[in-house]
């Protein structure tokens, strides 16, 4: 309670703070604000959100990356591997990076994704590079034989199937993987939606203990807060849309007051900063 009567209060003062000194906005300003405003909100509700290409972010949007780079560590790892499965790829893009700067391709290359629109998408992007992009609920077995791969890796994925992780993991396999975690970008959620529980399936301890329970052998965990910031509120619009587990129920026409707010704190503060949380984890299946 006390929490919702804060963020109400945060509310109200920022309303009040965009009121000139006459105590309203003058008409012409008034008519300019609603005019950049749904100009902003069309742009962001246009873009295509297929697959995980960030890059119409640019100038509008920065995220921080986590200090151990996942990228480079995953091709230091498909260096050394023989056969190498990608769950949930999304549209392909961070795994095709890491194979091009790869030494040599592997022998054999999986991947799995189960969004339609990101199946087209991986299958385009992974299929010159050998890539086997299969359709794969995340809770669905995986269509592999045991012990088919020795590196099995994801990045952000939803969810952790972890007695299929382990089951087609060679003796010896890796598995290398960069998440979400518990709380990220809480503060645009919050901002959005009003105050929401924070779910603990995220957090990176669980999902040690979760890999342990599984068979696996936890051999580095680490977890860091990076600063996302938002420059318009197009650039949120589009974000939301894109990454939907953020405001699960996100459609313009819902929130729309909740944008007007924002759009003027953005205006105000020149950006809106939320955080993002990330964890690495590493663990190995123990040899037979």
């Amino acid at each position: 309670m006390v929490r919702r009567a804060l963020f109400e209060e945060e509310i109200e003062a920022l309303d009040a703070n965009m009121s000139d000194s006459r105590g309203r906005v003058c008409n012409d300003e008034a008519m300019t604000e609603r005019s950049d405003f749904d100009a902003l909100i069309e742009e962001g509700g246009a873009e295509p959100t297929d697959g995980w290409d960030f890059s119409w972010f640019e100038g509008r949007a920065t995220e921080g990356r986590p200090s151990w780079r996942y990228l480079e560590g995953l091709t230091r790892r498909i260096n050394g591997a023989d056969a190498v499965l990608d769950v949930q790829t999304g549209g392909g893009e961070r795994f095709a990076q890491a194979l091009r700067q790869s030494e040599a391709l592997p022998a054999f290359l999986a991947a799995t994704e189960s969004w339609p629109p990101n199946v087209v998408v991986a299958r385009q992007t992974l299929a010159p590079l050998g890539v086997s992009v299969v359709d794969v609920v995340e809770s669905d077995p995986f269509p592999f034989g045991d012990n088919a791969f020795d590196l099995v890796c994801s990045r952000h994925p939803t969810m952790n199937h972890w007695s299929e992780i382990y089951r087609v993991m060679g003796s010896g396999g890796l598995f290398y993987s960069q998440q979400i975690g518990a709380g990220t970008n809480s503060e645009l959620t919050d901002f959005i939606m009003g105050p929401q529980l924070m779910s603990d399936d995220q957090r990176m301890d669980v999902t040690v203990d979760r890999a342990r329970t599984a068979g696996l052998d936890v051999i580095d965990a680490r977890e860091e807060s990076l600063p996302v910031v938002f420059f318009d509120v197009g650039a949120v619009v589009y974000f939301l849309r894109k990454v939907p587990w953020t405001v699960p129920d996100f459609s313009v026409d819902k929130y729309w007051d909740r944008l007007v707010r924002l759009h003027r704190r953005i205006e105000r503060d020149g950006e809106f900063t939320s955080h993002s949380k990330r964890f690495l984890i590493e663990a190995r299946k123990p040899t037979n």
